[in-house]
């Protein structure tokens, strides 16, 4: 699957986007989350925040216990103010 990351999540991991196979136990986006934070320190540091970081499957908002299977793209982005 493709996952993207924007605003202060790409600065910390230090790419814009990856392709990348979770293993068969990640199956929600909190677990993708958890999976992902073993996979460095960059990693660690960008989504140590855990579920205030927001995602999107296929461009639609998705909560943390959202299923991501046969999820082509994960977007990942800090939480948003207003102003």
């Amino acid at each position: 699957m493709k996952l993207k990351y924007f605003a202060w999540v790409r600065e910390r991991v230090g790419r814009a986007e990856e392709e990348t196979e979770a293993p068969a136990t990640v199956t929600t986006v909190a677990d993708l989350v958890a999976w992902l934070r073993t996979r460095g320190p960059e990693y660690e540091h960008a989504f140590e925040a855990g579920p205030s970081i927001r995602a999107a499957i296929d461009k639609r908002h998705a909560r943390p216990d959202q299923p991501i299977a046969g999820a082509g793209e994960i977007a990942f982005f800090p939480p948003m103010t207003g102003g």
